[in-house]
């Protein structure tokens, strides 16, 4: 009986190679969906490649928002604090003149020392009153108006657009001599009416019709 040799490749033998040599082939080729090549350890996988990183110290779009909300602050201009400063010194000056001539005449040279108090308090109403003119300032939000002032203690008044009634200028002679202007707020609730002294006659015109503006339009959405 004759048996074959296993060099020779008959159609069986054939197949098989062939077989073996297509699975070889579907194992370690990448692109028939098998395995790969491995990757090292660490590498960083699909997910963390896509995950982003906020470096220490960058600000949020959370953080960027609450920055843009703050009320942008405006002072009052200068010409008041020389108004209230040049009705200091006359008042106390009147006074102090009165306390030191009319002890001295009638009394004797040493009562004029009584002047010496109205003048310490034209010195010290002279520091307070700039402290007082730094402390006022006013806010336009969306939605409300702020004033804020007061030296020892710090009083914030907000007035809601839609609350507001009335929007009037006014300007007291004293004041026009100086080119200055109130803005009066009156509200539906007397407590959060509000005055912003010393403005320039064209920005209180501006605030007055902005403010009359803006409480129309809230009044109106209510």
């Amino acid at each position: 009986m004759e048996t074959g040799s296993p060099h020779e490749a008959g159609p069986t033998g054939a197949g098989n190679a062939a077989g073996a040599a297509g699975a070889e082939d579907t194992a370690g080729s990448p692109t028939t969906g098998g395995p790969g090549p491995a990757e090292p350890p660490g590498a960083p996988g699909p997910a963390a490649a896509t995950r982003e990183t906020v470096p220490p110290g960058t600000s949020t779009a959370a953080e960027a928002r609450s920055e843009d909300d703050e009320p942008v602050w405006i002072a009052l201009p200068p010409g008041l604090l020389r108004m209230r400063r040049l009705l200091l010194v006359v008042w106390l000056g009147v006074i102090a003149l009165a306390a030191g001539l009319l002890p001295g005449l009638f009394a004797g040279p040493g009562w004029a020392a009584f002047a010496v108090v109205p003048l310490a308090l034209m010195a010290w109403g002279w520091v307070m009153i700039d402290r007082n003119w730094r402390s006022w300032r006013y806010a336009e939000r969306a939605d409300d108006l702020l004033i804020s002032r007061g030296v020892l203690w710090r009083e914030e008044t907000v007035v809601p657009y839609g609350r507001m009634q009335l929007v009037e200028v006014t300007s007291g002679p004293v004041e026009r001599h100086f080119g200055l202007a109130s803005v009066q707020l009156h509200t539906a609730a007397a407590a959060t009416d509000a005055t912003i002294p010393g403005l320039d006659p064209a920005e209180a015109e501006r605030l007055r019709d902005r403010l009359t503006e803006l409480g129309e339009a809230r009044s109106a959405g209510l």
